[in-house]
């Protein structure tokens, strides 16, 4: 049974959403068991109250192991399309049908698997699932706000530096979460490059409902990646 937005929203309010992924080829992904819900048990032990994890098998995975909720997510390319987060239908009935509490998918201007415009992609949605809540991942305060007139539930500031024309930037998109606190009437989620409590901070006190932080807690290669960089860098 999905939780209720209004409850994930309550719980998260001024917060993190640990997230926990890990694809094929990483370190932490097992092909025969999910590693996830052991980070995902961390994380609920830290205080966290809301998971973002892709994949059907996480999902069932870490609410099994946590009782928490999960923003879910399909991370699936489709040959010659630059969209890979929940980028079609497919992906969306497959994480309807796993009861994500939250669905996340790509609303940035790039092209999708299936040739759909963010509009007609949200309204088809909408049309099918109109009780699943939405959180757009955006790179752009002009894609923030497309999709929140598309009907999105939330927005988050996941794939600034990931297209094209967003800013390539070493830390958090600061500007962009801010802009969109004050574009938009709908809960803004801070996620990208928050590697330190200190820039997690910084995005609560923009106005930010809750910030997500998975590199820097789950993915133990990128972590151990920045300190051998800082070394060489020294």
């Amino acid at each position: 049974m999905r939780t209720p937005l209004a409850d994930i929203l309550n719980a998260t309010r001024g917060s993190m959403i640990v997230s926990c992924q890990a694809l094929p080829g990483e370190p932490l992904y097992d092909e025969e068991r999910s590693i996830m819900p052991y980070m995902a048990l961390a994380a609920r032990e830290a205080g966290c109250r809301c998971i973002r994890t892709s994949s059907v098998r996480d999902i069932a995975a870490v609410r099994s192991a946590t009782g928490l909720p999960c923003i879910g997510l399909i991370k699936r390319v489709y040959e010659g399309y630059d969209s890979y987060i929940t980028p079609t239908m497919r992906e969306v009935d497959e994480l309807a049908a796993a009861e994500a509490d939250v669905i996340a998918l790509d609303c940035t201007h790039r092209a999708r698997g299936d040739g759909s415009s963010i509009e007609d992609f949200l309204r088809d949605i909408r049309r099918k699932y109109p009780g699943i809540p939405l959180m757009a991942d955006i790179s752009t305060l002009e894609e923030g706000i497309r999709a929140w007139e598309c009907g999105a539930d939330l927005v988050g500031t996941t794939m600034s530096g990931y297209t094209p024309y967003s800013p390539r930037l070493d830390g958090p998109d600061y500007d962009l979460a801010a802009g969109l606190v004050k574009a938009l009437p709908v809960p803004v989620i801070a996620e990208g490059r928050i590697h330190y409590p200190d820039q997690a901070v910084k995005m609560l006190r923009l106005g930010v409902h809750a910030v997500v932080v998975g590199g820097a807690i789950t993915r133990p290669l990128e972590i151990a990646q920045r300190f051998y960089q800082a070394i060489r860098n020294a």
